[in-house]
């Protein structure tokens, strides 16, 4: 049997969740702060996602999708809550949250890693989002 999803998170722990949440909206098309620098000192090189339409995506392909969107999105696009972490070594965290927009809620992770340059050393190196049913 598994344990169920943290509900309370340590001191450290809940620093580090915040500093990642904050990093977690950079590299996302559909969030209005996200930039090409942002992506480029945030994303991995082999970072590959699982999108909620359920198609994998790369590093390549998500970059482009930021670069080509069509202006950037209103705020109301991006609304987070229900933030957890979950440290599955020292240098991996697993970052979970609800995204809702005005079309869909999803609920989204991302695989945290330590291995960048002092200035950013959390890098996304995975992320999956999930289509949530309505009244869910």
């Amino acid at each position: 049997m598994s344990d169920p999803a943290p509900t309370t998170l340590q001191p450290l722990c809940a620093s580090l969740c915040e500093s990642l949440a904050a990093l977690e909206p950079l590299y996302h098309a559909a969030c209005p702060q996200a930039s090409l620098a942002d992506f480029d000192r945030c994303v991995a090189d082999g970072f590959w996602e699982i999108g909620a339409s359920g198609l994998r995506y790369d590093r390549a392909w998500a970059r482009q999708a930021l670069a080509q969107r069509p202006g950037v999105p209103p705020d109301a696009h991006w609304r987070c809550e229900d933030w957890q972490l979950q440290a599955l070594t020292s240098d991996l965290m697993l970052l979970s949250y609800r995204l809702i927009q005005p079309w869909r809620s999803s609920e989204r992770i991302t695989l945290w890693q330590r291995c960048g340059p002092p200035a950013q050393p959390w890098l996304a190196v995975f992320h999956q989002g999930t289509p949530v049913l309505s009244g869910t």
